[in-house]
C-alpha cells in the first residue's frame, strides 16, 4: 500500500467519525491556543515594559542620592540629600567624562497650577536643558526652557501634554500665564504625549528652570540638592564606560575611599529593564507550561480514541493481514489517523489563539504579541503529540494475529 493510500485511508477513517474526531482534536486544539496566548501575553507585558523604559530615554544612566539615617533606621536610596548641582556640572566636563553626552539634574514635587478659573495638581520638575534630549522627549509647540532661562531663574514653565490640557482645553498655552505653587509664570511651549511610565504618568508634567525651582517652588536650606541626575551616554557602546567614570567622580568628590560605602546609587537602564522583565518572563514560562499540560491531556485523549479505533476495526485489521498487508503497513495506517488528529487539532488550536490575539487586547486593555516560534513549535508539538500517543495503539493493531482478528466479533 502506497503513502498515498494510506493517507487517504487515514483520513476517511477520521472523516467517518466525525464528532467523536472532534472531542479528541478539542483536547488539543484548547492547549495550542492557551500556549499562544499565554505566551503572547508574557511577551507583550514584556514589551510594553520595555518600551516604558526606553521612553525614559537612549543610554541612560539615572544617578540617585543615598539613604539617611534616623534613629537608627535606615531610609532607602534617594531619601538623603547627597547630590548636588555642582556634582551634575562635574560630570559634564568631557575630561572627566568623555563618555558622558548630556547631564540633566532633576528636583521634583507636587504643586498646584493654576490658570484663570481651571486649576490642576502636577509633578512640577525643575532641570536643566539637556533634560529633553537626555529623556528622550519632544517639543510639540512652542520652545523648551533654555541655558539662559536657568541662568536668569526666570519665572517660565513647559507643559507636559495632560497638564496643558487640564489648565488650557483646546487653547493654545503658549504664551498663556499661568501660577505654580502661587508663582506667576509664562507658559513657553507643551511637550508632545509620552505616555506613563512605571509609576510617573510623562504626560502630567510642569518643566521649570532648575533654578526658579530652588529658589521660588522648592526653597529650604538645601537649594542646590537634586534628586536625580540622569546621564547620557555617547552610545550603547560606552555606557560602562560612562557608569565608571561618574561613579570614580562621584566617589571623588565625596571623598569616599570604600565603593561599598558611596551615597549613592547609579542604575543603568539595562538593569533597570533586566529587573522589570525578569517577573514577566517568569511568569510567561510558568503559564506556557501550565497550558502544554493541556496539550498532554489531549495526547491522552488521542490514544483513547486509537485504542477504542483499534478495538472496532480487529476485524478489518484482520482482513487487510489476512489479504497481505504487512504489520509496517497496518502501524502506518493508525499513526497518520493521530498525526491527522494532532495536525487539525494544532491548526484549529492556532487559530483560535491568533484570533484571541486579535481580539482581546481590546477587552483587557493588554497587548498580546504573537511568538512565530510558539505558533510554529505548537503546532509541531501537537502532531508529534498525535503521533507519540498513537505508537501504542498502532503497535497494538499491528501485532493482532490475523486469525485471531477475524475470529473477533
Amino acid at each position: 500500500m502506497s503513502w498515498a493510500e494510506i493517507v487517504r485511508t487515514g483520513l476517511e477513517a477520521v472523516r467517518s467519525h466525525r464528532l467523536r474526531s472532534g472531542l479528541t482534536m478539542l483536547g488539543i486544539l484548547i492547549g495550542v491556543a492557551a500556549v499562544i496566548l499565554t505566551v503572547g501575553l508574557g511577551e507583550g507585558a514584556q514589551d510594553k515594559v520595555r518600551g516604558q523604559i526606553n521612553a525614559l530615554g537612549s543610554n541612560l544612566l539615572i544617578v540617585a542620592p543615598g539613604s539617611t539615617t534616623t534613629n537608627g533606621v535606615r531610609g532607602g536610596f534617594g531619601s538623603a540629600s547627597t547630590l548636588t548641582r555642582a556634582d551634575a556640572d562635574a560630570l559634564r566636563s568631557t575630561v572627566v567624562a568623555p563618555d558622558i553626552r548630556a547631564v540633566a539634574p532633576t528636583t521634583s514635587r507636587s504643586a498646584a497650577l493654576a490658570a484663570g478659573s481651571a486649576s490642576w495638581t502636577a509633578s512640577v520638575v525643575g532641570t536643566t536643558p539637556d533634560w529633553l534630549s537626555v529623556r528622550a522627549r519632544a517639543i510639540g509647540t512652542g520652545r523648551f526652557i533654555s541655558g539662559q532661562d536657568v541662568a536668569d531663574h526666570a519665572a517660565v514653565t513647559v507643559l507636559a501634554a495632560t497638564t496643558a490640557e487640564e489648565l488650557f482645553g483646546a487653547r493654545d498655552p503658549v504664551g498663556q500665564a499661568v501660577t505654580v505653587s502661587g508663582v506667576p509664570m509664562t507658559v513657553i511651549g507643551t511637550l508632545t504625549a509620552a505616555g506613563s511610565s512605571a509609576n510617573t504618568n510623562e504626560d502630567d508634567q510642569a518643566i521649570v528652570p532648575i533654578t526658579t525651582a530652588a529658589d521660588r517652588i522648592t526653597g529650604g536650606v538645601s537649594r542646590n540638592a537634586v534628586q536625580d541626575i540622569y546621564l547620557e551616554a555617547t552610545s550603547g557602546h560606552t555606557l560602562s564606560a560612562a557608569y565608571q567614570e561618574a561613579d570614580y567622580e562621584l566617589l571623588a568628590r565625596h571623598r569616599i575611599t570604600t565603593p561599598t560605602a558611596a551615597d549613592f546609587s547609579i542604575t543603568s537602564q539595562q538593569s533597570i529593564l533586566s529587573t522589570a522583565t525578569s517577573v514577566d518572563r517568569t511568569l510567561t514560562v510558568l503559564l506556557a507550561g501550565v497550558a502544554g499540560i493541556s496539550l498532554l491531556v489531549g495526547g491522552i485523549g488521542v490514544m483513547n480514541i486509537m485504542l477504542v479505533s483499534v478495538t472496532e476495526r480487529i476485524r478489518e485489521i484482520g482482513l487487510r493481514k489476512a489479504l497481505g498487508a504487512s504489520p509496517r503497513v497496518i502501524r502506518r495506517q493508525f499513526l497518520v489517523e493521530a498525526s491527522v488528529l494532532g495536525l487539525a487539532g494544532g491548526l484549529l488550536g492556532t487559530a483560535l489563539g491568533l484570533a484571541g490575539a486579535a481580539i482581546l487586547p481590546h477587552l483587557i486593555s493588554d497587548p498580546i504579541s504573537i511568538s512565530p516560534t510558539a505558533t510554529v513549535g505548537s503546532i509541531v508539538i501537537a502532531v508529534a503529540i498525535g503521533v507519540a500517543f498513537g505508537v501504542y495503539p498502532a503497535t497494538r493493531a499491528a501485532r493482532l494475529a490475523p486469525i485471531e482478528a477475524l475470529r473477533s466479533d
